[in-house]
């Protein structure tokens, strides 16, 4: 790579170790970057055909986790080693069941890159989204290993599209093959002289489609809805996303609401049930007739929120007022209208289900207020909302099955 990348990953690397002092999460990062290699040395069989999945955090993984099943259930003779760089994504998926490893990546320098492939010596690899390692991608194309992005998009303002992002451009051709969202992607790249590119869509589509189906009944959500002529599942918010939710709410009594905090420690859940003036009740400690009587149900555990959103009928999902939307399509599979802040540039489903009438966005209070008034009021408008989120969700399904479809022969021959 050029030395002015590699300086960049050698100051990275140091900013790293100093943010280890002062940080839990980066804690994490680094030892489990340094710890990367033993394990993998003791967890590799040498001579097994291993496809590389990388995924940057949770997020990512969720969109690749459809192709990872399929490759799993398909190809039973091939291993798999999944990667993260973010302790969000390995912390909550390291004892993945799918896979045969998982483990931090090990950051780009070019001796840990090369010791990395040494020891796993992978046959194909995957990147999920957004990751663009340049040491790994060119010792990958060194090396002759077929190597993907799956669920990719892009954008003008992106560096490699700038006059200046030679070095970039020549990242994305080290890819044997690029699958993107949307047609606007492909033609960005064809711009750029990068062709071997699929408009496959995104998989987290079929993602979103089979949590639906294995959805789990919680039985103090069961209680809570019965008599609630309308719910709003409030998923992933933040303290911003709560500052408009939380005074309606306790002004208009025709709504119940569920509440599921981003983060989940004692503090934030303390702070969201002094601000409720209306009864509410914790999911984890509720009985079913505490629920029943409740009008608010705080989420107070992690793993609970897709199947929660089955029990609503209008969707707010959180992130719009910080560094962008969370989910949802994890919402709108479900048939309900989504609302959510202004920060959603970033997401192409968000667009998208505007434009479908499945889904809403606000910036002040008034927007804010004026929507949820006419989908509380208005039923026949709610069901129809409805139904738009579920159909642009039905018609998005399927990107899996076309990488799959593409890169079956190869994984036919590793076995």
């Amino acid at each position: 790579m050029n030395p002015l990348y590699n300086l960049g990953m050698r100051a990275f690397d140091a900013g790293i170790s100093l943010g280890a002092l002062k940080s839990e999460k980066i804690k994490k990062l680094r030892i489990g970057q340094k710890e990367a290699i033993d394990y993998l040395r003791g967890k590799i069989r040498p001579g097994q055909p291993y496809v590389w999945i990388h995924a940057a955090s949770l997020g990512e993984f969720e969109q690749g986790r459809p192709l990872i099943e399929k490759i799993r259930r398909e190809n039973s003779d091939v291993r798999i080693l999944l990667t993260f760089f973010s302790p969000s994504g390995y912390e909550v998926r390291k004892n993945f069941s799918e896979v045969d490893a998982v483990c931090y990546l090990p950051l780009d320098v070019k001796s840990r890159v090369k010791e990395f492939l040494d020891v796993v010596n992978p046959r194909m690899a995957v990147f999920v989204k957004y990751e663009f390692w340049g040491n790994y991608l060119q010792e990958l194309k060194r090396r002759g290993v077929p190597t993907y992005i799956i669920s990719s998009i892009f954008r003008p303002s992106q560096i490699f599209f700038k006059p200046w992002g030679a070095m970039f451009r020549n990242m994305l051709r080290c890819y044997t093959h690029v699958y993107v969202q949307d047609e606007r992607s492909r033609r960005l790249l064809a711009g750029i002289g990068v062709t071997n590119v699929t408009v496959a869509g995104d998989t987290r589509f079929d993602r979103v489609t089979d949590i639906m189906r294995s959805c789990v009944e919680i039985p103090q959500a069961a209680a809570f809805v019965e008599k609630a002529p309308v719910t709003i599942i409030a998923g992933s918010t933040w303290p911003p996303d709560e500052e408009y939710l939380i005074p309606y709410f306790n002004s208009h009594p025709e709504f119940k609401l569920i509440i599921a905090p981003h983060e989940v420690e004692s503090k934030r859940l303390d702070a969201i049930e002094r601000s409720l003036t209306r009864k509410s009740c914790r999911l984890s400690s509720a009985t079913l007739e505490e629920a029943r009587e409740a009008d608010c149900m705080i989420i107070d555990g992690y793993g609970k929120l897709s199947s929660i959103y089955s029990y609503g009928d209008i969707a707010y999902v959180g992130g719009g007022f910080g560094v962008g939307i969370h989910n949802i399509n994890e919402a709108a599979v479900y048939g309900m209208p989504v609302l959510f802040g202004p920060n959603y540039h970033k997401f192409k489903e968000a667009y998208d289900l505007i434009e479908a009438k499945g889904a809403f966005t606000f910036s002040d209070i008034v927007r804010f207020e004026g929507i949820l008034s006419r989908l509380l009021t208005d039923s026949e408008y709610l069901a129809e909302c409805g139904n738009n989120a579920s159909r642009y969700i039905k018609e998005n399904f399927g990107a899996t099955d076309v990488i799959y479809g593409d890169i079956k022969s190869l994984l036919d021959s590793l076995a």
